[in-house]
């Protein structure tokens, strides 16, 4: 099975993106990874999107349209397809992550940490602070890479989500804890790639002035699309509810119940 890391730079707008993340930029510009701007499906909120991430599904449709509705995921995701190949998986992520693929009402000292789990996700790491250092939750996806080598591994820092809802999108603390996630994913990113990993970096929505996302404005809507190592045409892909859909292709696996991903890939 080929191997795909998904990276969700939680609330990071796709303007903010193309201006902050100075390692991912200098990718793209050396003809190593490519860029475009996604919309984001609406409500424009975390839950929902990180269950249309993963399921390829719009919130409409899935059904969890709100923070506050606090479930466990319906139907196939992308955890359940890779494990149902016989696949491993894992996850560096907010805790809404585990309870919706694991447990659900997530419990800090059961769920923490994950070690052989025998239902969707195999290994993961939760934590539930949005100030939770995105150095720590990096190190965290770094030792599930070293020690477990998951086929597919989610990993979802949210320091610039904090910052723009305690600073606003058009901030210096936005920005720069934008800018943090380049030097975050500089070192880890290349080793990655070099074991075999296709790196998909994006967010979930992005953030508006006043601090806050629902949508549908660009700047709670608009958001990066990086994929390393390969580039898929323009027109193959042009909502969030392909990315699903195109991890399962290059991890060659069946997607089940959700969308395929039909375009060409081109290995850079």
């Amino acid at each position: 099975m080929n191997k795909v890391i998904l990276i969700v730079l939680d609330g990071l707008r796709y303007d903010v993106a193309r201006s902050c993340l100075g390692y991912m930029e200098g990718l793209v510009a050396a003809g190593r990874a490519d860029v475009r701007k996604l919309t984001c499906e609406l409500p424009a909120m975390s839950r929902p999107i990180y269950e249309t991430l993963l399921t390829g599904r719009k919130p409409v449709d899935h059904g969890v349209v709100s923070n506050g509705v606090v479930r466990r995921s319906v139907g196939d995701n992308l955890f359940s397809r890779v494990r149902a190949r016989g696949g491993v998986t894992a996850a560096a992520a907010y805790h809404w992550v585990s309870e919706l693929y694991v447990s659900c009402p997530f419990d800090r000292y059961r769920d923490r940490i994950l070690v052989d789990g025998t239902g969707d996700i195999t290994h993961g790491v939760f934590y539930w602070d949005d100030a939770y250092p995105d150095s720590h939750l990096f190190a965290d996806a770094e030792w599930l890479v070293r020690s477990k080598a998951p086929d597919f591994l989610l990993l979802h820092p949210m320091n610039v989500d904090d910052a723009g809802h305690k600073h606003g999108g058009d901030s210096i603390g936005y920005r720069n804890a934008a800018r943090m996630q380049g030097d975050l994913l500089a070192p880890h990113v290349p080793d990655w790639v070099e074991a075999g990993y296709s790196v998909i970096v994006t967010a979930d929505h992005g953030m508006g002035d006043d601090g806050n996302h629902a949508g549908p404005t660009p700047e709670e809507t608009e958001v990066p699309f990086y994929t390393v190592g390969f580039r898929i045409e323009k027109a193959a892909l042009s909502q969030q509810i392909q990315i699903a859909g195109l991890a399962c292709r290059l991890m060659d696996i069946d997607p089940g119940q959700m969308p395929a991903f039909e375009g060409t890939i081109e290995r850079l």
